[in-house]
């Protein structure tokens, strides 16, 4: 019986001091960073990017089209006569890097880029505020070609480069937010209307409605623009509609121009005399490598 007892308390003695081992190692072994989800649904918010990537081994076909202006009037059944259109293919590297290309039809433009998210946002108390994705992009616009040009172009006059930071915040379940710092630099302009570096700083946002239906919009505010500047700040609303592996975006914005050197510094359109452009961009994502 007495064994039994002195069994009893050591058993008790080397539970709790156990437990308390356990609690100790719990204060010191860091938890998962519990990163924050879906704060857009795409790599696309209107025209320009969001902070999402694709996850590893993710590859993701964008077809984005742009009708004609709806002021364009009945005769070109307000835009839809015409069309312009940009294929696209993203990969996930990683979960965090990606990379892709696409063409875009309404001037033959060539686009090859890369997005690393930097920072990723978390819940709860600690952590980053914000998802930070690095993106850069360039692009090469083949069209007028070489014998068709009314003067001498050489390739590299062809080229154009952007560069963004797009921050972003999701702030609850129903509404996130964006800001896009953003550079431009074109090989070869045209300097009584633009310079060859152009800043601007983009601000977009996502509300959702329902759990596949949300409303986005966008625009981009260009700094230090010259008087003889043709072109337009871009602005574009959306509605976003998820269905399973898709997301279909319809869009109307004053831009047709589907690349970032297009949309951000040549658009020429204004959007509060009706020079608006209806459109969609549609996505779909295939798993090419098994998730772990």
């Amino acid at each position: 019986m007495k064994s039994s007892i002195i069994l009893f308390f050591a058993l008790v003695t080397v539970s709790a001091q156990s437990q308390d081992l356990l609690a100790e190692l719990d204060k010191k072994t860091p938890s998962t960073p519990d990163y924050v989800q879906a704060t857009f649904k795409s790599t696309r918010l209107v025209n320009g990017q969001t902070m999402e990537t694709k996850g590893k081994g993710a590859l993701e076909f964008i077809f984005a089209h742009r009708f004609g202006p709806i002021s364009s009037g009945a005769y070109e059944l307000y835009g839809l006569d015409q069309a312009y259109v940009r294929l696209g293919l993203e990969y996930g590297i990683t979960d965090r890097l990606g990379a892709g290309f696409g063409r875009n039809s309404e001037d033959k433009t060539m686009d090859a880029y890369l997005r690393y998210k930097v920072l990723r946002q978390q819940s709860g108390g600690g952590g980053s505020p914000v998802t930070v994705t690095a993106f850069g992009i360039a692009a090469v616009k083949t069209s007028p070609r070489k014998e068709d040009a009314t003067y001498d172009i050489q390739f590299e006059d062809r080229l154009s480069y952007t560069g963004q930071f797009l921050i972003a915040r999701k702030f609850n379940q129903s509404l996130s937010i964006q800001l896009v710092p953003t550079l431009v630099h074109k090989n070869t302009v045209d300097r009584s209307i633009e310079p060859n570096n152009q800043a601007l700083i983009g601000f977009g946002g996502r509300l959702k409605l329902t759990r596949s239906v949300a409303l986005t919009t966008e625009y981009y505010y260009r700094f230090d623009v010259p008087d003889a500047n043709p072109y337009y700040n871009p602005i574009g609303f959306g509605v976003d509609i998820e269905t399973g592996g898709h997301v279909f975006q319809l869009v109307m914005t004053n831009s047709r121009g589907l690349t970032e050197r297009a949309y951000l510094t040549e658009t020429n359109g204004d959007f509060f005399k009706g020079d608006i452009h209806l459109g969609f961009n549609v996505t779909r994502t295939f798993q090419l490598k098994k998730q772990k």
